[in-house]
């Protein structure tokens, strides 16, 4: 079954790659690894959420904006690669949260990316994690995440 298919099966339609809202790239290709830059939860060029997990936004809430964030990441990788069989595995997530004071869930709230990668790439999905809390994200966006996939050779 290829990724596409997948995506299909799950009812997920990759969103346009976003493009970089400051002086840098969407990615770099080193060897095997695609490193993805930081990615919002945007949609159709503006942020789709906006606030801090625990105070403007719930757990769910930061867990949908995850969720679009990935696949805006993995729009990227698309892009860079021509398609997202070429991926090998998913090797690293890094998540900012931006997070009112006290608030200390942000591995659940990156569970919502977490959980798609698995989904769509079964156990090559499966990836080592950094959840970080953020006073502020740009836009005023509650995520920001980056990707490192192993590309096949």
């Amino acid at each position: 079954m290829t990724i596409e298919s997948k995506l299909k099966e799950l009812g997920i339609a990759l969103p346009t790659a976003p493009k970089p809202v400051a002086n840098y790239v969407p990615a770099v290709r080193a060897g095997e690894l695609l490193f993805t830059s930081g990615v919002l939860p945007m949609k159709e060029g503006k942020p789709a959420f906006e606030g801090k997990l625990g105070k403007e936004l719930t757990v769910e809430l930061g867990q949908e904006a995850a969720r679009l964030a990935v696949l805006n990441a993995l729009s990227i990788v698309k892009q860079e690669l021509g398609s997202l069989d070429k991926v090998a595995r998913i090797v690293r997530l890094t998540g900012h949260v931006a997070s009112a004071p006290g608030f200390t869930q942000q591995p659940a709230v990156l569970n919502g990316a977490s959980d798609l990668l698995v989904a769509i790439f079964g156990e090559a999905g499966r990836h080592t994690r950094a959840a970080l809390g953020a006073a502020e994200l740009p836009l005023g966006s509650p995520i920001e995440l980056e990707l490192i996939v192993q590309i096949r050779p």
